[in-house]
């Protein structure tokens, strides 16, 4: 008995296999039983046509002395027989060719760009599964070029601005309005530190989504990677009048995971606490054991996050009102963390403060 088929690896992910939530088929398709049906049914007309056609012939005298066969079918048949059979023919071949044609003329727009083209689903059951499959393809290519001029149009508007400070400054110190003092370089050295920083966000969210994120794995104390996090953050925390500190059970397994980028999420994480937490707050770094895995949770008691934002918050250049930066820090955490096999989550209630949850495997 055959297996069923598994799903194949361009079907959508939002359409269900096998098409129309059916079990899997242990026999030929729907469409070869109709097309072997068709086969069968044109044989068996063909086989009357000619018998019809031979009695004729055969009445006839046309290739030899007449010959008189008694009962037979009479040329009315025939002519029936014939056309029926052609009338089968052309329906079942109409049917299966003209959404076809369709699809190919879809096909052929998509191709040339256009990614608004559908195709009516029509036909066989396949034939309306491909045409399903088709119209989500073309959702989902559309959905990605949107993304992609939203991604286009952000990542000009943050390299314009760190790159008019850098122009206007040095211009000013160039035409001697500003001398070129300690004071007067600091903008140029700031603006060039952001666009750094904003290069190797960008570089790091390609590699991801390009799955060429490159990590050293090693067994790391999760504990001890957090509490240095937090010392590195002191200064800043105590600047900001927030109090900084991290806690860690007893029995937190070692991770394994990239020190480096997980270094560089906690950083994100903390410096996204610290920057939205007021004088007088708090922000706490825990880590214990979740199951097979290692959890970090960084919460703060900050302004939180609006209700209508917190589903997007880890989508590229989304940012809060009022909120510096890039809009990069969380996206590129949960990239790299969904790259070491973990999870990230973020509960918030406004005015009540923030919780992100980074779950991370277990060291075997």
């Amino acid at each position: 008995m055959r297996q069923p088929r598994r799903r194949p690896p361009w079907w959508p992910e939002d359409q269900p296999w096998p098409p129309r939530g059916r079990a899997p088929r242990f026999g030929p398709p729907a469409f070869v039983w109709r097309l072997g049906c068709l086969v069968v049914a044109v044989i068996g007309f063909a086989t009357v046509g000619l018998s019809a056609l031979a009695w004729m012939v055969g009445r006839s005298g046309r290739f030899g002395p007449p010959v008189d066969r008694p009962g037979g079918p009479a040329p009315l048949v025939f002519l029936l027989l014939v056309a029926i059979a052609v009338a089968i023919a052309y329906r079942a071949v109409r049917r299966s060719v003209s959404p076809l044609t369709g699809l190919i003329a879809a096909a052929g727009r998509v191709e040339a760009g256009d990614y608004s083209a559908r195709v009516e689903e029509q036909g066989s059951p396949e034939l309306r599964s491909v045409a399903r499959a088709f119209n989500a393809m073309t959702d989902t290519l559309s959905e990605n070029e949107r993304r992609r001029r939203s991604f286009l149009a952000d990542v000009t508007h943050e390299l314009r601005t760190p790159l008019a400070v850098i122009r206007g400054q040095a211009e000013a110190i160039a035409d001697g309005v500003y001398p070129g003092d300690a004071e007067h370089l600091a903008p140029i050295v700031e603006a060039a530190r952001a666009l750094e920083v904003l290069t190797e966000d960008l570089r790091t969210l390609a590699l991801s989504e390009a799955g060429a994120l490159a990590l050293s794995r090693e067994h790391v104390d999760v504990a001890a990677l957090a509490h240095d996090a937090v010392a590195a953050f002191e200064a800043r925390a105590g600047a900001a009048g927030v109090a900084l500190s991290a806690v860690a059970d007893d029995d937190v397994p070692a991770a394994d995971v990239d020190p480096v980028r997980i270094r560089g999420v906690l950083g994100n994480l903390l410096a996204n606490a610290l920057r939205h937490t007021p004088a007088g707050g708090t922000v706490r770094v825990a880590v214990r054991r979740a199951g097979d895995r290692v959890e970090v949770a960084v919460t703060d008691t900050g302004t939180g996050i609006p209700a209508d934002l917190l589903p997007h918050v880890l989508d590229r250049f989304v940012k809060g009102p009022g909120a510096t930066g890039t809009g990069l820090g969380l996206a590129i955490a949960r990239d790299v963390v969904a790259a070491h096999g973990g999870t990230i989550g973020i509960e918030s209630e406004p005015g009540a403060g923030t919780t992100v949850r980074v779950a991370l495997p277990a060291a075997p």
